[in-house]
């Protein structure tokens, strides 16, 4: 805990067995209370291992759900269990867990409700082998964004999030999609409802065992964060209502 909040590390997993154990052994247990890892259904034995290393609360799909389905189960049992503060983890090693302390403690003292890790901030993406590729759209997609949702971030596409209860509780982020664009649907969701999002420099790490999409579900990705920033410009101009950015 920190001020007495509660702070629970989420763990979204995907065929995770390779890196989950390097990566939970960099969670900082001075300060975190309980770890919860969703199982998405894959096919190898990440359940099973979590268990064994000592994670709180290992959940298994009995199908796949997706990427923003995976999530929903997490944060919805971090709320269950009475997290304060929630912190997302992939387990793929992907994102440093080291910068835990730093994360929670911006939203313990309640400086912002929401903090990202971003790869951009310091070329921490090209140090550490993003694509080109995958760099260029990054940085196209998120000027479009900020233009539309009238933010100034520097990425909207990190997998390395953190958020207050309070926010949670808020927003609707069960109704969200179930596949990657659920990120930014709830970025969009935070940033409409004026939650303050705070942004620190994350080194990443690409590599064989990390996650990754190929090209085609990126480009669909894409096409989805597209329709998703020009709804929420059409609501926050007073145009259209888009109902997925209500409050509960």
């Amino acid at each position: 805990m920190i001020n007495g909040k509660k702070i629970v590390v989420v763990m979204p997993a995907y065929n995770a067995a390779q890196t989950l154990k390097q990566t939970y052994s960099e969670i900082p247990m001075d300060i975190v209370d309980e770890v919860v890892l969703v199982d998405d259904h894959g096919s190898d034995n990440t359940s099973e291992l979590a268990k064994s290393i000592g994670v709180n609360h290992v959940i298994r799909h009995e199908k796949n759900l997706g990427y923003g389905g995976n999530q929903k189960s997490c944060y919805n049992k971090a709320l269950s269990i009475d997290a304060d503060i929630v912190i997302m983890v992939h387990p793929d090693y992907q994102y440093s867990p080291k910068l835990i302390h730093s994360i929670a403690y911006l939203i313990a003292n309640e400086v912002y409700s929401v903090v990202l890790g971003s790869r951009i901030l310091g070329n921490g993406a090209l140090k550490g082998g993003m694509p080109i590729y995958k760099y260029f759209f990054n940085r196209v997609l998120t000027l479009i964004q900020n233009l539309l949702v009238g933010q100034k971030l520097s990425e909207y596409h990190t997998g390395y999030r953190a958020f207050s209860r309070s926010v949670l509780e808020a927003i609707k982020f069960n109704d969200n999609s179930d596949d990657f664009v659920f990120d930014n649907q709830m970025l969009c969701q935070i940033i409409h409802n004026d939650f303050e999002i705070a942004e620190i420099t994350c080194p990443t790490k690409y590599f064989e065992e990390a996650s990754s999409i190929n090209l085609a579900r990126s480009i669909t990705y894409g096409l989805g964060v597209l329709a998703c920033s020009v709804r929420t410009f059409l609501s926050r101009t007073g145009i259209w209502k888009w109902k997925l950015l209500e409050k509960r």
